[in-house]
């Protein structure tokens, strides 16, 4: 078994590691600035085709530019636009199969100039489905063989030599998103929707609606605001897990309070046991903070964060109490110190 040769470390310290780190770093944001400037109505021409798209959009590429492809791919799918990546080795043994009249083409090459990305193109052509190339320059075979071209200009890879692919692919990707997300905005995508591709996860979470996660049925404690605090907590007792709060009704059914279980241990705290047998409604909290069935849990995050509360009713359109988000439901989504800070 052949050792591994050993090679020579450059003695590098901390110090020029960050600055070579640095350089590659705004090497990169440069190529994107200068790229962003490049784009002209080609780009409209690209939104056009996917927003027009019936079927599917097949993202293609080899090598690293098919890797950043895979990542373009899933950002298209996230943010509600159905895409599938295609291997071009593969798609010559079969896998050309998924491709349809329907589908629209991204196509990834620097070069524009790879074999196997380019010799798909007369298939795309005779299948009926355009393409659209993010390549390095307007010439080479893949831009004009391609019904619109996003050229990505001379691009000088970052890094020792320049050789290893980087300043390339992070404009390819940075590409891709922009066409994800204009893409999404322009179907107006919503946070709900956003929800049902991000089920899972805290963002999954974040954008769940109150609706799903509110406590309810057995959990959940009314009573009229007319009872004493005594009867409240004699008819309301049970086991098992419940909110730390009370919602308080008028007559109407409708929210008018909010006593929590602090609340109650002030009162036996200062020894007010006279107040225990008078109305509910003369130490609640009145006109509580509510929230809709409909609004997000992140929304809810806000509430409870910026409020400083513990308990939030939920309520229907007539004020009348459906559920109860309690701060323990959220707890891992509450922004912390830090959070806030770097905000």
């Amino acid at each position: 078994m052949t050792a591994v040769p050993q090679r020579d470390i450059l003695p590098f310290t901390n110090f020029e590691q960050i600055r070579e780190a640095q350089e590659i770093l705004c090497s990169e944001a440069d190529a994107l600035r200068d790229v962003s400037h490049r784009l002209d109505d080609r780009f409209c021409k690209a939104v056009d085709l996917l927003l027009g798209c019936r079927g599917r959009v097949i993202v293609t590429g080899i090598g690293k530019a098919g890797l950043i492809g895979q990542k373009i791919c899933a950002t298209l799918s996230s943010t509600g636009t159905r895409a599938q990546f295609l291997h071009p080795a593969e798609a010559v043994h079969g896998d050309m199969g998924c491709v349809s009249g329907d589908d629209v083409v991204l196509a990834l090459s620097n070069s524009g100039e790879t074999e196997e990305v380019c010799r798909l193109l007369p298939i795309f052509t005779r299948v009926g489905a355009p393409t659209i190339a993010v390549t390095g320059s307007d010439t080479n075979k893949l831009a004009t063989g391609s019904k619109v071209t996003i050229c990505l200009g001379l691009l000088q890879e970052a890094g020792i030599n320049s050789l290893a692919p980087s300043t390339s692919t992070t404009a390819m990707l940075a590409i891709g998103d922009a066409l994800a997300l204009v893409v999404a905005r322009a179907r107006r995508l919503t946070p709900e929707q956003f929800a049902v591709f991000h089920p899972g996860g805290s963002l999954g979470r974040r954008l769940s609606i109150v609706k799903d996660i509110m406590r309810c049925g057995d959990e959940l404690r009314v009573a009229a605001q007319s009872a004493s605090v005594r009867e409240v907590f004699t008819r309301l007792a049970r086991p098992g897990r419940r909110t730390g709060a009370v919602i308080l009704v008028d007559a109407d059914g409708q929210v008018s309070g909010l006593f929590t279980d602090s609340d109650l241990a002030r009162l036996l705290e200062s020894r007010s046991d006279e107040q225990l047998d008078q109305p509910i409604y003369m130490v609640m909290t009145a006109h509580p903070t509510t929230v809709s069935p409909q609004a997000t849990l992140g929304d809810v995050v806000g509430i409870l964060a910026g409020r400083k509360i513990s308990e939030l009713p939920v309520v229907d359109d007539h004020d009348r109490p459906v559920g109860m988000i309690d701060i323990t439901d959220v707890i891992g989504l509450i922004p912390s110190v830090e959070d806030e800070a770097v905000a």
